[in-house]
C-alpha cells in the first residue's frame, strides 16, 4: 500500500544513508539459503540490531506527521505480456475543473506517488467535458458516471468504482465522487503491489464498497491529526475519523458527569476546544474524510435534565453543521449512574437500558429536527458483555429508537473453552472472530427492527489484546474477521478504539476486502510478501503469518491487561522494592485512596496500576491466581507458552526470508521480524510473571526447607530465562519507536523503564535470591 515513511527519514536522508547500509550489510549479512539452518533469536537479532538505527521516543509520531512518499519502485521490474505500463513522462490525469476538493486531491496525490514512488511524470489537467477525454491516449480519466457516459452503469451506490484500463488509457469511474476518488487510490494500491506502474492491460473491474462508514481514530494523539496524517486515511480506504474522545464537541460538561467519575479518569480528561474541532473537520473534508463526535451526559429523565440534554444537543449540532454523526456512548453518555463494565453491583440494567434508551432518543429527535441525515450511533459498550445476558442485550436492542444505528462490539465477551474452562474475551481482542454471542443477539434484533443499519466497533488490524502494538501480524485470522463482519450484514465500523491508525500491511490487506472484487487472501498476501521481502521467500513469509495466526488463537490472554500490553516491562518482584516517589503510608491521608486517585504505585511508578502486575506483599490473595481468572493459572499459564511456541515456528521461518531479503528491503522487514519477535517476549515475559509470582506467594507460605529451596531453584532458572529476553526487548524498543506506545496512556514502556526493570532482575538474582538461601 502507498504509505508514508513510518520510521522518520526523509527520501533524500534515507536514499543517502541506504548506499551507507547497503554497503555495510552486504559484508555484515551473507544470503542465505532455503537449505540453510534454523536461525535463532539470539544470531538474528544481534545481525538485526546492527544494522538498524536507534530511535529516539516519538520518532514514529514525527514521521507520520511530516510523511513522504515510501520508495516502492524495483528498477529491475519489466511488465508481463498481460500489462502495461505507464511510460515514464507524457501521461495526464484529468478530471473536471469543478472537480470536489478531495477527487482534486486525490488525483494530485496520484501525481505525487507517481513521481516520488515511481519515477513516472505525469500531470494533472481539466477538461470541462471528460467524455473526449476518455478517448484521448495517455490519459488517466476521473470523473462520475454522470460524466462519462457508458460506464459505471452497474455501479449502486457512494463509494462504488469501475476502472477500465488499456494500454493507451485508463478510465476511473465513480458512482460519486468519493468513489473516483477511492477508484485513484486503488490504482496506487495496485501499481504499489506491483512495485512499478504496471497495470493489467485488460483490466475491467466495478468494485462495490461493503461499508457506508469506515471510522477510524488517531494513532498519534487526542485531536493529533496533521495534514499529511489526515491525507493517508482515504488511501487505506477510510472514509471517517472520530475524535474529541470522552468531550463534547461544544466544550460543555454534561451535569454532575464528574461527579459520577473515579477521580483518576476525571484529572486525565479533557474538554474541547470547538475552534480546533471546527478546522478539523474542515481539513478532513479536504480528503473526503468525515467527522464522528461523541455527545456526552448524565441522563435522568428529570423535566428539567430532559430539557438540558435537548439544549446540549441542539447547541452542539447547530454549531457543527459538518459533524457526520454522534456515538452515543455508556462511558460518557448514562443513566443516573455510571458504571464500568461488570461493575454494576445490584443495579438492575433492564431499567438501566431502558432509561438509557430514552435519553439516546431524545438525542436522536433533536438532531433529526435539525438535519435527518445525522446517524446516532448508540453505543452500550459497559452494559454487560457476556454470554449470559444475550436476554439483557436483546432486550437493550429492542429500546432504541429506529431512526438511530446500533453500534456493536463485534467481540468481547466471546465465549470460549480450554481444558475444559470457560472464559470469555474481556476486551478488544482477535484470539477468537466474533461475533461474541451478545452481539449476535443484538445484530439479530437491529436487523428485524429495520433501523438505519447496524455499526460494530470491530478491530481489523490490531488490538488491545496486545495494545502497545501498531499492528499485529496475524492476517488470516483478520480474514476471518472481515468474513465475519460481511457475513453479518454490518454496515460500518469503527475499526480502532483507542490506540488509532498506523500504516502496515495488515490495514493494506483490509482496504482491499472492504469492496467486493478482490483477489483469493493466499493470492494477495503473496503479492504482499514478494513486495516487502523479495523474491523467493513468498511461502516461507505466508508460512509464518499462518503460524502467527495459529499462535493467537491459543492467546488466553485478552483486553487491556498488564500481560497484552506490559509483561515485557513487568518486573519480577521477590521482595518490596525501595519507593521512588512520595508514599503517605504514616500520613493523615490515606495511601491506597492516593494510589487510586493517582492510579500510580510508589514502588514501581513507570506504569499506571491498570497494566502493572506487584504482588500483594500481605500475603493474603495469589496475586497471580486472581489475574488468570476465570482459568486456573495452570491452564492460562499452559496456553500462554503455547501460544508463544506456535510464534516461534512462525517465526523461524519469518527470520530466514529476512535473511533472504534484498539489502534495500532489509530494515523494514527486520522491524518487521522484530515486531513478532516482540509479542512472543510478550507472551512468554506474562507466563514469567506469573509463575514467579505464585512461586514467591507460595514460598511464603511453607515452612518445608527441602521445598523452599526446589522454589527458589526455579525461581532462579526463570530470572536466567527473562534477562535476556528483556534485553533484547530493550534493544528492539531502542529501534521501534511505535513500540510501547498507545496514545490513551501515551509511552506504557520505553526503553529507560526496560533498563529499570534489568537491574531490578540482577537484584533479585544475584543479591535477593541468595539472601533467601542463607
Amino acid at each position: 500500500m502507498p504509505n508514508c515513511t513510518v520510521y522518520g527519514y526523509s527520501r533524500l536522508a534515507r536514499l543517502a544513508k541506504g548506499v551507507v547500509l547497503v554497503i555495510f550489510l552486504a559484508t555484515l549479512l551473507p544470503s542465505l539459503g532455503a537449505e540453510d539452518p534454523v536461525i535463532g533469536p539470539s544470531e538474528f537479532d544481534a545481525q538485526a540490531f546492527a544494522a538498524l538505527p536507534i530511535e529516539k521516543s516519538y520518532t514514529f509520531h514525527k514521521a507520520l506527521s511530516e510523511s513522504t512518499w515510501r520508495m516502492r519502485r524495483d528498477p529491475s521490474a519489466q511488465p508481463t505480456a498481460g500489462e502495461m505500463a505507464i511510460p515514464e513522462s507524457g501521461w495526464v490525469v484529468l478530471i473536471k475543473p469543478v472537480a470536489s476538493e478531495p477527487l482534486r486531491q486525490a488525483a494530485e496525490d496520484l501525481r505525487a506517488y507517481l513521481d516520488l514512488g515511481m519515477h513516472t511524470r505525469v500531470t494533472v489537467e481539466t477538461a470541462s467535458s471528460l467524455a473526449d477525454g476518455a478517448k484521448r491516449q495517455g490519459v488517466i480519466v476521473a470523473g462520475t458516471r454522470q460524466e462519462l457516459s457508458g460506464c459505471g452503469t452497474s455501479l449502486a451506490g457512494s463509494k462504488d468504482y469501475q476502472i477500465v484500463v488499456t494500454p493507451e488509457h485508463v478510465v476511473v469511474c465513480g458512482y460519486d465522487e468519493l468513489g473516483a476518488m477511492y477508484g485513484l487510490y486503488h490504482l496506487e494500491e495496485r501499481m504499489d503491489l506491483r512495485e512499478a506502474p504496471f497495470l493489467p492491460r485488460d483490466l475491467n473491474v466495478a468494485r462495490h464498497s461493503l461499508f457506508k462508514a469506515r471510522m477510524t481514530l488517531s494513532g498519534l494523539g487526542w485531536m493529533e491529526w496533521p495534514d499529511k496524517y489526515l491525507a493517508t486515511l482515504p488511501r487505506y480506504g477510510f472514509d471517517s475519523i472520530f475524535d474529541s474522545v470522552y468531550a463534547n464537541p461544544n466544550g460543555a460538561l454534561a451535569p454532575a458527569y464528574d461527579a459520577d467519575l473515579p477521580s483518576s479518569a476525571t484529572l486525565r480528561y479533557r474538554t474541547q476546544d470547538p475552534t480546533r474541532l471546527r478546522d478539523l473537520a474542515r481539513r478532513a473534508a479536504r480528503y473526503g474524510i468525515r467527522l464522528y463526535c461523541p455527545i456526552l451526559y448524565k441522563y435522568t429523565g428529570a423535566p428539567e435534565n430532559e430539557e438540558g440534554l435537548r439544549k446540549l444537543v441542539r447547541d452542539i449540532v447547530t454549531q457543527f453543521p459538518e459533524i457526520r454523526g454522534y456515538v452515543v456512548l455508556s462511558e460518557g453518555f448514562y443513566y443516573k449512574t455510571w458504571f464500568g463494565a461488570g461493575e454494576q453491583g445490584n443495579l438492575d440494567l433492564y431499567e438501566w437500558t431502558k432509561g438509557w434508551a430514552k435519553g439516546v432518543a431524545i438525542v436522536a429527535e433533536e438532531c433529526h429536527k435539525l438535519n435527518p441525515a445525522i446517524e446516532v450511533l448508540p453505543w452500550d459498550y459497559n452494559v454487560d458483555f457476556r454470554r449470559e445476558q444475550v436476554e439483557l442485550n436483546r432486550y437493550s436492542a429492542d429500546q432504541l429508537p429506529q431512526d438511530t444505528i446500533p453500534l456493536v462490539t463485534f467481540e468481547n465477551g466471546k465465549d470460549f473453552v480450554l481444558d475444559g474452562e470457560h472464559g470469555h474475551l474481556r476486551d478488544y481482542s482477535i484470539s477468537q472472530i466474533g461475533p461474541s454471542e451478545v452481539a449476535a443477539a443484538r445484530i439479530a434484533e437491529a436487523k428485524k427492527r429495520k433501523n438505519r443499519g447496524i455499526y460494530a466497533k470491530a478491530d481489523t488490524w490490531a488490538s488491545w489484546q496486545f495494545g502497545t502494538f501498531p499492528y499485529l501480524p496475524f492476517p488470516y485470522q483478520w480474514f476471518k474477521r472481515y468474513q465475519a463482519l460481511k457475513e453479518y450484514g454490518i454496515d460500518g465500523t469503527m475499526e480502532s478504539w483507542t490506540y488509532g491508525f498506523k500504516p502496515n500491511f495488515v490495514a493494506e490487506m483490509r482496504t482491499w476486502y472492504s469492496w467486493t472484487d478482490v483477489p483469493p487472501i493466499d493470492d494477495l498476501l503473496r503479492q504482499i510478501a514478494h513486495r516487502d521481502f523479495g523474491a523467493g521467500s513468498e511461502e516461507l513469509v505466508l508460512s509464518a503469518w499462518k503460524q502467527f495466526s495459529a499462535a493467537v488463537r491459543l492467546d488466553p490472554d485478552t483486553g487491556p491487561t498488564s500481560g497484552g500490553n506490559n509483561a515485557v516491562a513487568n518486573p519480577l518482584f521477590l521482595e518490596q522494592p525501595e519507593s521512588h516517589i512520595m508514599t503517605l503510608e504514616h500520613s493523615f491521608s490515606d495511601h491506597q485512596a492516593w494510589i487510586g486517585a493517582t492510579d500510580l504505585n510508589p514502588y514501581w511508578p513507570y506504569i499506571i496500576s491498570d497494566y502493572f502486575l506487584y504482588p500483594d506483599f500481605t500475603n493474603r490473595v495469589n496475586v497471580a491466581e486472581q489475574y488468570a481468572k476465570p482459568f486456573s493459572l495452570g491452564v492460562f499459564e499452559k496456553y500462554l507458552l503455547l501460544s508463544a511456541g506456535e510464534m516461534e515456528k512462525g517465526l523461524e521461518s519469518y527470520r530466514r526470508a529476512a535473511l533472504n531479503a534484498p539489502y534495500s528491503k532489509r530494515l523494514n522487514v527486520f522491524r518487521e521480524v522484530l515486531l513478532a519477535e516482540q509479542i512472543e517476549r510478550m507472551l512468554r515475559s506474562n507466563e514469567a510473571v506469573l509463575e514467579f509470582e505464585d512461586l514467591r506467594f507460595h514460598l511464603a507460605k511453607t515452612t518445608d526447607p527441602s521445598e523452599r529451596l526446589r522454589m527458589l531453584d526455579r525461581m532462579t532458572v526463570i530470572l536466567k530465562e527473562e534477562i535476556p529476553r528483556t534485553q533484547a526487548a530493550l534493544e528492539t524498543a531502542r529501534r521501534d519507536s511505535r513500540l510501547g506506545y498507545e496514545w490513551e496512556q501515551d509511552y506504557m514502556y520505553w526503553p529507560e523503564v526496560l533498563e529499570k526493570k534489568l537491574q531490578l532482575l540482577q537484584v533479585t538474582l544475584n543479591e535477593q535470591i541468595a539472601n533467601y538461601r542463607r
